[in-house]
């Protein structure tokens, strides 16, 4: 620990605790979240990641138990910001949201693993962990491969930005780096944000997709800001399929509130 007291890291994510990569990661895709379950859910919004409900594990707790029982690369974990970016940017009506996170991720750690690690699990073993049938996982897994244009691979540079600007935007400031080391794979982009230029880089996916749904984005954007090489897809209206799960959706949270009222009635 430094004299404030904040756990010292070392400078490659590589060296990293892959727990404190855990936590960091959650963090950010926490706050993700909160900011986008404020943006009204459309029929045309829904995708294949959409759960009725929101999970009863925290994305942390997820994280934890997905590292356990799968035994994750670092690498694939930092990976999965990426893919949010990636869908983000290609899909605008996508959120990461407390409904989507979840299948999300676990579909995206299990096609990266396979995609780019020696050793992975089967989808079987992935579907167990991650708490879905495996006919789901296969599901979301093709979905998910769509999404991102199959654009799977993505340099070590860019997984160290990740890392360094996970560590910056720590909303507990619980971590830090060594002040010499630390930023030197981003020179470039702190010299740009030191002179003011910064509000001339490309829009990052959080902020595109607050701008499209008229919601002031928060101040602490997504990590990566380069999409100028992304295709963004337009917008379409729903189809049927999507009109029939919102109103299954609907109904869903209609009885959940219905229940909830009967179990903590009000003053008489």
């Amino acid at each position: 620990m430094d004299s404030s007291g904040r756990v010292v890291l070392p400078t490659a994510f590589e060296d990293a605790d892959i727990d404190h990569l855990a936590l960091l990661i959650a963090d950010m895709l926490e706050r993700l979240m909160a900011h986008n379950d404020r943006i009204p859910l459309l029929p045309e919004s829904l995708t294949r990641f959409h759960s009725r409900s929101a999970p009863g594990i925290s994305v942390l707790e997820y994280l934890r138990r997905i590292v356990r029982f799968t035994k994750v690369e670092k690498s694939i974990l930092l990976l999965t910001l990426h893919y949010v970016d990636q869908m983000c940017a290609r899909t605008p009506l996508f959120t990461l949201s407390s409904l989507t996170a979840h299948r999300f991720i676990i579909a995206s750690i299990a096609v990266a693993s396979k995609g780019l690690c020696d050793t992975f699990c089967t989808n079987s073993l992935y579907a167990r962990v991650g708490g879905i049938s495996l006919t789901e996982l296969n599901v979301l897994e093709r979905e998910f491969l769509l999404g991102i244009d199959w654009r799977l691979t993505c340099t070590r540079e860019v997984l160290q930005e990740y890392y360094i600007n996970l560590v910056r935007t720590d909303s507990a400031a619980r971590f830090t780096i060594p002040e010499s080391e630390s930023f030197s794979t981003s020179e470039d982009s702190d010299a740009d944000m030191d002179s003011g230029d910064a509000e001339s880089r490309s829009p990052s996916p959080l902020q595109m997709q607050a701008q499209a749904q008229g919601v002031r984005p928060p101040s602490t954007g997504t990590i990566l800001p380069d999409t100028a090489t992304l295709t963004p897809q337009v917008p379409q209206g729903p189809t049927i399929e999507q009109n029939m799960a919102f109103a299954a959706l609907q109904e869903s949270l209609g009885r959940t509130r219905s229940h909830q009222g009967q179990n903590h009635p009000g003053p008489s």
